[in-house]
């Protein structure tokens, strides 16, 4: 099963550090980050710029777009990262060994780890074709940009 692991911290007191200790929690993070990869077990990693959000909510007159995080908090996801488990107490065990489960609690480091229930996996070819809205609902339908030549690929 797939686990969603969220990173948060507390963007106030990772701004207040200095260039020095941000490289050194990068250090720590990239090599568990790297092993883990290398396990097999982890199927994506990713960092979140912070100072840039937008929520999107359904409205009377059409989607409203915010900027900002969905809700007021100190703490702020900064990462995610997904695994590969046999459990919920597997993926415990396996995202507890990363460095912000261990270390980091001045800056407001925590790990959240949620199995996921559906996922869609993206085809090597999503990307060559464009998304057309159906109707005023929002509905979608993904073209498949064909080849120059005509062919069907």
């Amino acid at each position: 099963m797939k686990y969603l692991c969220l990173g948060y911290y507390d963007p106030a007191a990772f701004d207040a550090t200095t260039e020095a200790e941000r490289e050194a929690i990068a250090r720590e993070c990239r090599p568990h980050d790297e092993a883990l990869h290398a396990s097999g077990r982890l199927l994506a990693v990713a960092s979140l710029e912070h100072r840039t959000a937008v929520t999107l909510r359904p409205g009377k007159g059409g989607t409203t777009v915010t900027d900002g995080p969905f809700t007021e908090t100190k703490e702020l996801i900064g990462s995610f990262f997904i695994i590969e488990a046999d459990s919920l107490e597997e993926a415990i065990r396996v995202a507890s060994l990363h460095p912000a489960a261990r270390w980091g609690e001045h800056l407001g480091f925590a790990v959240e780890v949620r199995p996921i229930e559906f996922v869609i996996e993206p085809s090597r070819d999503a990307r060559e074709g464009t998304l057309e809205q159906v109707d005023g609902r929002g509905r979608l339908r993904f073209v498949r940009a064909l080849p120059l030549d005509g062919s069907t690929g």
